[in-house]
């Protein structure tokens, strides 16, 4: 209770000035109001009547100190603690809980219509994909007569059933799981442990996500879901938008079931949960939030590194055998006495309970870098795939199933989770799950079905976020349009003003450098000058990256160019905007990239995507995605993509659109270097793609210049060695004494 509330209460003093608005809306400014992205009127009512529902039951110290609150004595000695607040400093209590709550719980339960209601009105799509028959069907309350029972049962012919219709089919996949409306319901429903709902409690967790609110419920084991077996995890697809805090609705059922492992006094010790992550940056960032929840549970979570061993091998036994003899009998022939080396089979196992890493590093330490097969993982009960698109795409495709393989235990639960993912995706789910269960050697104790969430539109871009497409006709001209986003305060009222910090995609890590030197002297020494930009690619060493990671969120960095090693899952909460230099090379790589501003629900953020005239063929899939995001936005957003540049734009075959996804826009993928005097016609595209703003006359200089040099040391690597005269090189002592 608030005692200047209560003391002004009859006078016409105000508690607090109101906080002036800041003139433009960034997202980098304060956290969302509400991280949801879909929300209706009816969908919210129902939620708050649940939430008074709970209020109602459960009697909390708040409501004791506003029925009190008249007889409130400032001046006497605190009888009671203070209420505890929803805050990040919100006390939790421990194991034994009140019994009204457990009685509230059956108050709290929603029928089917109000379960339905609030999860269509979030855009929540739950559908068991398992084949007709193995879903249970639903009674169908239908009265009938005692006369046409009766006529039922003397007919002797029967007529069969007709087909389902595909609205049928897909009526009878749909799922209705009780959704997750608060934080709180996470004790006091699921009865997670209670650490773990004092660490989401700190981190300040109220308002769930979609993607929350509709998977937090089937991972914890709703009884409210109708399957074979209502406490079995089922294997989860999860389709939610970028931003929308799919890390966090994976690691608290990973968590927790590790918890509750430790809890059943098990002997099993080891790797209990691998989380698959494409990159280092996304890997190391779920290590991040994993430990914030993991404080105090008694649960471990590690990175991957190289050296690490993450299983005991059979085949140990016999090379260190042998290890140990060669070392014996080469300690008594080593003359310099120096002591032998410790082989990678010598460092201990990991003790950890989650392993977060990456595809090859995994794979690498599992196979003995590839010289051994694959060893199992026994005890892992839970795969977690992050951006499982790109994890089963060609590239990690044989790496990941390799992982997922390994994992042998009957009764392991996958889950895998994308903003974009493709029904070839779905299909390898199926078949390697199939696969797997015929190879191991004990069968699930209880059946589990393979269940997708999608939230929103599948494949579809945030639709918090203003997206801008823009024809710059030539690399100068994407050049020029950059350098205008440099200084917005000279911009005119209609251009787009985009104020740091924000990311720069290019399509190549040499694009990416020569974007760099080429803007690096842009911005003002008064401002801090050159430091204030850096480039980050996958051919940089794991420490500079990491360096250039930290100083970005930081605010040291603020702008940051790059490939798409930063376009998937890496969490940067104050980005202002994206730009596209070049366009993405798919509309998925579009969603992912555009999806790193706008996070959590913040709006503000601004997508601008720079096309050029080799460009035209390929800017139709990203014209679709920001037409739907659009749409989704509703009447308050404005429309960029109009309907005559949607019908104008040229249709991209299949075959091209494999191509480009492999390679990006053949116009950029020459090498950089250029031969001939520009006869040749790829020097020329390759002229009209290089990124710099150097006059010819300019670059003819640099040229002599370099050839000058090069001919100066050939010269000097072909003129004669006399007998008096050194090549650098030495001969040993020898030749040292007869000169």
């Amino acid at each position: 209770m608030d005692a200047f509330k209560l003391l002004t209460r009859s006078t016409k003093f105000k508690s607090a000035a109101p906080s002036a608005k800041p003139a433009a809306r960034l997202p980098s400014f304060g956290k969302a109001a509400n991280p949801q992205l879909f929300r209706t009127a009816e969908g919210e009512k129902l939620e708050s009547e649940q939430g008074k529902k709970r209020k109602r039951a459960n009697a909390t110290a708040d409501d004791e100190h506003e029925e009190d609150a008249a007889d409130l004595d400032f001046f006497h000695s605190n009888k009671r603690s203070a209420a505890p607040s929803s805050g990040a400093s919100a006390p939790t209590k421990g194991e034994d809980q009140p019994p009204q709550q457990d009685e509230s719980d059956e108050d709290d339960s929603m029928d089917e219509v109000e379960r339905r209601t609030i999860l269509n009105s979030h855009k929540i799509k739950i559908t068991d994909l398992r084949d007709l028959d193995e879903i249970q069907p639903q009674p169908q309350p239908l009265k009938e007569s005692k006369k046409e029972s009766k006529k039922k049962k003397k007919s002797k012919k029967e007529e069969p059933a007709a087909p389902l219709s595909k609205k049928e089919m897909k009526r009878a996949r749909r799922m209705y799981p009780q959704p997750l409306v608060s934080f709180k319901e996470l004790r006091s429903r699921y009865k997670i442990s209670s650490r773990l709902a004092e660490n989401v409690a700190a981190q300040g967790f109220t308002v769930p996500t979609e993607v929350q609110l509709g998977s937090l419920p089937l991972l914890l084991g709703d009884p409210s879901v109708a399957i074979a077996d209502s406490t079995s995890e089922p294997d989860l697809l999860v389709v939610a938008p970028t931003g929308s805090g799919k890390s966090l609705s994976f690691l608290i059922p990973v968590i927790n079931k590790i918890v509750r492992h430790h809890h059943s006094q098990s002997d099993e010790h080891g790797i209990l949960s691998v989380i698959v992550a494409p990159t280092k940056e996304l890997a190391s960032q779920i290590v991040n939030e994993g430990r914030k929840l993991v404080a105090g549970t008694g649960v471990k979570i590690t990175l991957m590194r190289k050296g690490m061993r993450v299983v005991e091998r059979d085949d140990e036994d016999e090379t260190n055998i042998l290890e140990e003899d060669s070392e014996e009998s080469g300690s008594d022939e080593d003359e310099d006495g120096d002591k032998p080396k410790k082989t990678q089979n010598n460092a201990p196992v990991t003790k950890s309970d989650i392993l977060v890493t990456t595809p090859l590093m995994l794979v690498n330490s599992l196979s003995a870098n590839q010289t051994k097969p694959v060893a199992h993982l026994p005890l892992v009960r839970s795969l977690v795939l992050d951006e499982a698109d790109v994890l089963l795409d060609p590239l990690f495709r044989e790496q990941t199933l390799d992982i997922w393989r390994s994992c042998v235990h009957p009764d392991l639960r996958v889950s895998l989770w994308s903003a974009t993912m493709g029904s070839n995706v779905e299909d390898l789910t199926r078949s390697t799950i199939k696969e797997r269960l015929e190879n191991i050697e004990h069968q699930p104790t209880t059946p589990h079905p393979l269940v997708r969430l999608v939230v929103g539109l599948k494949d579809s871009a945030i639709p918090n976020i203003d997206h801008r497409l823009i024809y710059a006709a030539t690399e100068q001209g994407k050049l020029l349009g950059l350098r205008q986003l440099l200084r917005p305060a000279a911009a005119a009222p209609g251009d787009v003003k985009l104020r740091p910090p924000f990311l720069i995609f290019t399509q190549t890590i040499p694009r990416a450098i020569a974007l760099h030197s080429e803007l690096r002297y842009d911005i003002p020494t008064e401002a801090g000058g050159s430091s204030r930009i850096a480039v980050l690619h996958s051919d940089l060493a794991d420490n500079q990256r990491a360096d250039i990671m930290r100083d970005f969120r930081k605010g040291e960095i603020w702008i940051l160019v790059t490939t798409d090693l930063l376009a998937r899952g890496v969490d940067f909460r104050g980005i202002n905007g994206v730009v596209n230099y070049d366009i993405p090379n798919s509309a998925a790589v579009y969603v992912h990239r555009v999806g790193r501003t706008g996070r959590a629900g913040r709006e503000g953020g601004i997508a601008v995507t720079y096309y050029t005239k080799e460009d035209i063929p390929y800017v139709k899939s990203i014209a679709n995605v920001i037409d739907v995001s659009e749409k989704l936005r509703g009447e308050n957003g404005g429309k960029s993509i109009q309907k005559w540049l949607l019908d104008s734009l040229p249709d991209l075959s299949k075959k091209d659109k494999q191509e480009l996804k492999k390679h990006g826009v053949k116009a950029r993928q020459i090498s950089k270097q250029i031969g001939g005097k520009g006869d040749d016609k790829e020097s020329k595209v390759a002229r009209a793609a290089r990124i710099s703003t150097k006059s010819g006359f300019e670059r003819r200089m640099e040229n002599r210049k370099k050839g000058a040099i090069a001919a100066s040391r050939n010269r000097k690597a072909a003129a004669p060695n006399d007998g008096n005269v050194s090549d650098g090189s030495w001969d040993g002592l020898e030749d040292q004494i007869l000169q």
